[in-house]
């Protein structure tokens, strides 16, 4: 009987061990729901980290699915730089090899909470392990080839030209039947020939006739003049042109849904004589963590020399890039972008058109000179509160009483007067 108790007490013991060691795994890993926890990532981590890959911070998935326990990862997510200042190794090391950029405290979300969350992340870095959530390759539309359109062009030629043999045959083939019948004679062959011989001399008629001949002469001239007025008129105005860019930016999304400014980018319109093109680091502080999986901006770390994994340039990968200019003024046309958004008040639309609405942004406005001549002649100028034409009025009252006015005093010294 001894033997058997001391048997029930080594079980009981192994028994509340494996309990144990049950608690302990599940306060180390709390369990939580998912689906809160997916709201609560998108709304407070997604912007620096993703699930798989590096983003501003480091790749949640590997770090919340290894030896780290919950309770650190709830003390970290409350206030990492308490950790740091109270020496943790693992937060200490974390915060260097982010070059010691803090992650901002979450103190208003409970236990709770960070159990969802960390449940999300374990759950959705699982799925994405998964083989058949692999992502299939990215094929690039593309549209009809030259080869392609020409074989049909010559397809059509080719079936025209058969079409007009086959009449022919036709035709033959029913005068030959018609003689075997007996219903074609020689006399309806003679009365064709009668039929064809006045259609030609009425056609004689009117190539003779001075006032036909004088008539048809002028409307050619009429017609030939107004289209060489249209082809001469339309010379080197590109409306409607629409290249194709080597990045497929969408100005309906950026300028249109999410409302950003036309001068974020385009920061040189209300101060220079050149909208200029927005450089790829105004693209980075939005892209190095905002749709990093996507192949076109992918084109934007290639030609940065970007590694999104390491979040490192190297300059000796950069390259720029190649955009195809849309509006092209000649060169005998001096504009200034800032007197008119600036000075004028313009707003980008009133030459550029909906920019917003544009997937692909093409040349809205014709911008010739009678275009340009039009919008001055409708335009009123405000001249309350504006410098310049203040300097005006003061120039007109020295011109009343006589003073001295120089060419200075009239904006000559502004450098766009002879620098553009």
């Amino acid at each position: 009987m001894r033997s058997i108790s001391l048997i029930l007490k080594q079980f009981s013991r192994s028994v509340l061990l494996i309990a144990g060691l049950a608690m302990m795994g599940s306060a180390a890993h709390a369990q939580g729901d998912a689906a809160k926890g997916k709201g609560i990532f998108t709304t407070s981590c997604a912007s620096c980290h993703k699930l798989d890959k590096n983003g501003i911070g480091p790749a949640l998935g590997p770090i919340v699915t290894s030896d780290t326990n919950d309770k650190w990862l709830t003390s970290w997510i409350h206030n990492s730089q308490a950790l740091v200042a109270a020496g943790d190794p693992k937060a200490v090391a974390i915060y260097k090899q982010y070059n010691e950029t803090p992650m901002p405290p979450f103190p208003q979300y409970s236990d709770a909470d960070v159990a969802d969350v960390l449940a999300y992340i374990r759950t959705g870095y699982a799925e994405l392990q998964k083989p058949d959530n692999a992502q299939p390759p990215v094929v690039e539309e593309k549209g009809p080839s030259t080869m392609m359109v020409l074989g049909l062009a010559l397809v059509v030629v080719l079936a025209f030209v058969i079409i007009l043999v086959l009449n022919r045959v036709v035709g033959s083939l029913e005068k030959l039947v018609s003689k075997k019948d007996g219903t074609y004679t020689e006399q309806d062959e003679l009365a064709a020939e009668v039929v064809k011989a006045e259609r030609k001399a009425k056609v004689m008629a009117l190539v003779m006739n001075k006032k036909f001949v004088f008539f048809v002469a002028l409307v050619g001239f009429i017609v030939s003049f107004i289209w060489m007025w249209i082809a001469l008129w339309r010379t080197n105005v590109h409306q409607g042109y629409q290249p194709v860019q080597p990045i497929k930016y969408s100005h309906e999304l950026h300028a249109g849904v999410m409302k950003i400014d036309c001068q974020y980018c385009h920061s040189g319109a209300y101060k220079s004589k050149n909208a200029s093109i927005p450089s790829l680091n105004v693209c980075m502080n939005c892209h190095n963590a905002v749709k990093t999986e996507s192949p076109e901006i992918h084109k934007i770390y290639d030609a940065l020399g970007y590694d999104p994994e390491k979040r490192t340039y190297d300059a000796s990968k950069a390259r720029p890039i190649q955009w195809v200019r849309i509006h092209n003024l000649p060169d005998l046309v001096y504009f200034n972008h800032s007197q008119h958004v600036k000075v004028g008040k313009i707003i980008c639309q009133d030459c550029h058109g909906p920019v917003q609405t544009m997937k692909e942004v093409y040349q809205y406005s014709p911008l010739t000179m009678k275009w340009c001549i039009q919008c001055h002649r409708r335009t009123e100028v405000n001249t309350k509160g504006n410098a310049y034409y203040d300097k005006m009025f003061a120039v007109h009252e020295m011109i009343k009483k006589g003073e001295k006015v120089t060419a200075a005093a009239m904006g000559g010294l502004e450098c766009g007067k002879c620098h553009y």
